[in-house]
């Protein structure tokens, strides 16, 4: 017998519990490193810490002996796990070395006055975070720049930064934010840095399953890079919902997009790359997505009517499967109560035999 329809099985007002079971990665709670390997989409390689040993939080310091900055500086592989819940008020923002797995799993920590800086690093995973408040030239929640590949943010709660919440340039790639609540903020992801930056032909991110709560624009904005958004809930805009710069092509599939006051969702801007002699726009290609309170569907230069041979870009050709599910209203309210921080414990660090591994507490 087939199963009922997802909003049938959804209950109206449903548990936490009883909502998370139908959201992607069921499974990576189980153990302490179960995330490691398990994104969808572009980060999918994405293992963090996965080899290193655990490090533990003990303190809300912004640097010294068991803090968020110490483990992130040193330059063997760790999985960063939290003693403490709370603030920790940062000065400048913390680089993050390759081979990081920032788990907030079991406290509930928040980042203060600025972010995360993944510069020139490769297989970092950042979990279950409060990212907020920060001020500052250039001051991004996570920063994933230059040349920096297979991150995946998840589980994170962004808002109010004084430029992005989650930027991906400078030749960056293979990047997956999933289940993230991202609200009070302007400009919320940026994919592509600029039209003189040719470089980030190269990116490549997925974002899906994500709550963009009423910020103003850039959900994303892209140039260059090939997006691939999914299952995410964007609602009450205050310019556009997407924009396609320069050479971008976006596939939206099974998206949310519900309008306030602006109607437009999709926005075409064109660019002129350094190295071309034209100036061009992006291309969009929407496919299932649910338009509420009059959001529109299309423009006049829509890229639904671009022929075949302007897209190089097939989610099939990139990675064999995600878990896209129809957008619905059961999917709204899934989202609404099960993105962002959550209150899930931090699960054992279990060996490949099953057993309960008493990991070393390095903090000094």
């Amino acid at each position: 017998m087939a199963s009922p329809p997802f909003d049938e099985r959804l209950k109206s007002n449903p548990t936490f519990e009883d909502a998370k079971s139908f959201l992607p990665y069921a499974t990576v709670d189980s153990s302490l490193r179960a995330l490691a390997g398990q994104a969808e989409g572009f980060g999918r390689h994405a293992i963090g810490g996965l080899h290193g040993d655990v490090y533990h939080v003990t303190t809300l310091e912004d640097d010294g002996p068991g803090s968020l900055r110490d483990g992130c500086r040193r330059r063997e592989p760790l999985w960063i796990v939290f003693d403490v819940s709370g603030t920790i008020r940062l000065a400048a923002g913390v680089r993050v070395s390759s081979y990081k797995t920032i788990d907030g799993r079991g406290r509930r920590v928040t980042l203060s006055g600025k972010g995360l800086l993944l510069r020139e690093c490769e297989h970092v995973i950042v979990c279950a975070l409060e990212i907020e408040g920060g001020r500052g030239h250039d001051a991004d929640a996570v920063q994933i720049k230059p040349r920096s590949r297979h991150v995946w943010v998840d589980r994170c709660t962004l808002r109010d930064f004084a430029d992005g919440l989650v930027d991906v340039t400078g030749g960056s790639t293979d990047v997956t934010v999933s289940r993230c609540h991202l609200a009070s903020h302007d400009k919320a992801v940026l994919v592509g840095a600029s039209s003189g930056h040719v470089g980030d032909r190269c990116i490549r991110v997925t974002i899906h399953h994500c709550f963009f709560d009423g910020t103003r624009q850039r959900h994303p904005r892209v140039r260059f890079g090939r997006v691939h958004l999914y299952n995410n809930y964007t609602r009450d805009w205050g310019i556009y919902a997407v924009c396609a710069s320069v050479e971008s092509q976006i596939i939206s599939q099974c998206n949310i997009y519900e309008a306030g006051e602006k109607k437009k969702t999709f926005r075409y801007m064109e660019e002129q790359a350094a190295d071309k002699d034209q100036s061009a726009s992006g291309l969009i290609r929407s496919e299932g997505d649910l338009f509420l309170n009059g959001a529109e569907d299309c423009v006049a230069n829509d890229s639904e009517n671009a022929g075949d041979e302007l897209w190089d870009f097939k989610i099939k050709d990139c990675y064999e499967s995600c878990s896209v599910q129809p957008a619905s209203m059961a999917l709204k309210t899934l989202l609404q109560c099960c993105t962002g921080w959550e209150p899930v414990p931090r699960p054992p660090d279990v060996s490949s035999t099953g057993e309960v591994v008493n990991s070393a507490d390095l903090t000094a």
